[in-house]
């Protein structure tokens, strides 16, 4: 064991039932570094740090602490010895302020029992100033940016004394320029003597921060190497076994009539707040038109006006002549429109339907699935069958299994099977790759310019603006639920369309 380590995890096992999803992990994070964690969906990344983190319990294996022998029953155990985990998705209360939420479960009191409000205040802002990490106290989390929310997440678990951070795709929701922060300041933790683990899909991340990168492929280790050292192909070959190809292998965009026209378009949400303000936009054949915003700027409300999911206050939604202006969701598909929704459980699939009935949903009562209101099971298991090999959904021949068995990357990929062989004229992607690996997203990127190329129009909401750039023809920027900017892809670039995203300076 290492003298410098200050995580050591040997031979590290943990079985769901009969399915191992770790198979002997060692892991060496030494003091004062970036060390990323690298693997494909369901590789065992998360299960691995859930076992650090107290979530999980090993079913073999060692785990030494600064070289001390630990085993963990819970969070709080690991807590206790300085590991403080950020996860994927912000646990802040929003009616509490942002110091509220970073002493929430360890609030101190004086010697009459009362909280210590300033003296907690002072040694909060005492940590953000030492690690740069700007907050503003009093304010509540709903008022206050995602970037802001991040830092508070990170105080978190400085407050209660971590040196061992675990950050679990910490960048997903992220403007550029709150990425580029965020790297500052894992690499001021680094500096300072913290030890930080990252978990992440994003090879361009593990590029500029990390010194030693893990990878890990169906809960075997492939190997630790040097970041200095390696290139961003080898990475992706270690992730998934075999050449990655990391751009995306597209040629011009041959752009033809409109498909689908938005004229001023309302949407308000409950509370009767306008979350779309006259949004207006002409997304046509052959093209990929990509919607890049700060989450929140109204891109779930287009969505949802756009499929009938929700009722838009005003404003013209039109395909041809037909009006689709608060139609059904049965009325808009049936106008060949197809969507990859943002929330693949909820939306896009029955988890505990099988693959092959996921597989014609929304056509299970046509032909030929269907018959004089008999299913056609034969039809349905043959149909399953082929998109499964074609899309290459994981495992082979798991047409009976329940979707919910299937891996987050594969859950993804069976749903843009469905969507793509059903020929729709229009495809609305929503965050289409978020979550999945290199390999998954190069597979899906490839069937949606294949789209494109059969003169489909493809709307691509992402939150990702490497995705944006790369993948669309024409990108159009939301803030506060409106389109401020239009641009050939060309002509775009991270930090100028994220200047955009953060405020908002109109084009015509």
């Amino acid at each position: 064991m290492k003298t410098l380590s200050t995580v050591s995890m040997i031979g590290i096992k943990k079985y769901f039932g009969d399915f191992c999803a770790l198979n002997g992990i060692d892991l060496d994070v030494e003091k004062g570094t970036i060390h990323a964690i690298l693997g494909e969906n369901g590789a065992g990344k998360s299960t691995l740090m859930n076992i650090l983190y107290g979530l999980y319990p090993k079913d073999a294996g060692e785990i030494f602490i600064n070289g001390e022998k630990v085993d963990f029953a819970n969070p709080v155990m690991s807590i206790n010895v300085g590991i403080g985990m950020v996860h994927q998705h912000f646990m802040l209360v929003d009616k509490l302020t942002a110091v509220q939420n970073i002493v929430l479960g360890d609030e101190k009191t004086n010697k009459l029992g009362f909280l210590s409000t300033q003296k907690t205040t002072e040694e909060i802002m005492k940590i953000s100033h030492d690690f740069g990490l700007h907050i503003e106290p009093d304010k509540k989390i709903e008022d206050i940016s995602v970037g802001m929310q991040q830092r508070i997440e990170i105080l978190k678990v400085l407050y209660r004394g971590a040196d061992i951070l675990i950050f679990d795709e910490p960048t997903a929701v992220l403007t550029p320029q709150e990425i580029t922060e965020f790297m500052g300041i894992l690499t001021s933790l680094a500096e300072s003597g913290k030890s930080i683990i990252l978990i992440t899909h994003k090879l361009k991340e593990i590029r500029q921060v990390a010194h030693k990168c893990t990878v890990i492929r169906r809960g075997n280790i492939v190997g630790t190497v040097n970041v200095a050292d390696t290139t961003d192909s080898q990475l992706a070959a270690m992730m998934v076994g075999r050449e990655v190809v990391l751009q995306v292998a597209k040629e011009k965009a041959n752009a033809g009539d409109v498909m689908l026209e938005i004229e001023d378009l309302v949407v308000e949400d409950r509370n009767g707040i306008a979350k779309l303000n006259n949004f207006s936009a002409k997304f046509r054949g052959g093209e990929v038109f990509g919607i890049a915003g700060v989450d929140g700027n109204g891109q779930q409300e287009l969505v949802e006006a756009i499929t009938g999911l929700r009722k838009a206050k005003s404003g013209k939604i039109s395909k041809g002549n037909v009006s689709l202006l608060n139609a059904s969701p049965a009325t808009v598909i049936e106008n060949k429109i197809n969507t990859i929704h943002e929330d693949r459980q909820k939306r896009g699939l029955i988890l505990d339907f099988s693959v092959e009935n996921n597989l014609i949903l929304g056509n299970q009562n046509k032909s030929p699935f269907s018959k004089k209101g008999l299913l056609q099971f034969d039809e349905i298991s043959n149909h399953a069958a082929k998109l499964i090999e074609e899309f290459d959904v994981r495992p082979s021949g798991c047409e009976k299994n329940q979707a919910r068995a299937l891996s987050g990357g594969n859950q993804q990929k069976l749903i843009i099977a469905r969507e793509i062989t059903d020929s729709p004229d229009v495809l609305i992607a929503v965050q289409p790759t978020r979550g999945v690996d290199v390999g998954a997203a190069e597979f899906i990127y490839n069937a949606i310019i294949a789209q494109r190329d059969l003169g489909k129009s493809i709307i691509l909401v992402s939150l990702d603006l490497d995705e944006i750039i790369n993948l669309s023809d024409t990108i159009g920027v939301l803030y506060n639920g409106q389109l401020v900017a239009t641009m050939p892809s060309e002509e775009a670039d991270e930090f100028k369309i994220g200047a955009l995203m953060a405020g908002g300076v109109k084009h015509d």
